[in-house]
């Protein structure tokens, strides 16, 4: 594998994990929105990965060659709404209360959006490192005939 394709998987990546990280920084700033009906409460959403390439595992166990059998990048294939149920609180007294006093919150978990977003910024910083040694490389690599 050259070095250029480790800064373009690298790359993709990052971009990759900060799509992830807006999703989660939305999710989160819409988790105590409120809604009078089911239809227009807000959905979490989880962005889908899909590897650039088909052949990322090698499955039948032979030896593998770098050049074909690693992912050339990732990619956000969809944005997807959690299929989770809504929370749907009974508060008669609520402004936005449907005609029976319920009032529908998202189905965002906070607990599980936080994770997600260590998670992705982590991801995102292993992907900076492995870009910035990969570029480092490569220029030591121009000035070694020097």
């Amino acid at each position: 594998m050259s070095l250029t394709n480790v800064i373009n998987i690298s790359g993709s990546g990052m971009t990759a994990q900060s799509v992830r990280l807006n999703t989660t920084a939305s999710n989160l700033a819409n988790a105590e929105t409120v809604s009078s009906s089911i239809d227009t409460t807000y959905r979490a959403r989880k962005p889908v990965f899909q590897v650039l390439q088909d052949s990322l595992i090698n499955r039948d166990f032979s030896p593998v060659d770098l050049e074909t059998d690693v992912g050339s990048g990732v990619k956000v294939a969809a944005i997807v709404e959690k299929d989770a149920p809504l929370d749907i609180r009974y508060e008669p007294t609520h402004p936005m209360a449907d005609e029976n006093g319920y009032v529908y919150y998202p189905n965002v978990n906070v607990v599980e959006e936080m994770a997600d977003m260590m998670s992705a910024s982590r991801s995102f910083a292993v992907n900076v490192e492995v870009f910035n040694t990969a570029k480092t490389m490569l220029q030591k690599t121009l000035t070694m005939g020097k």
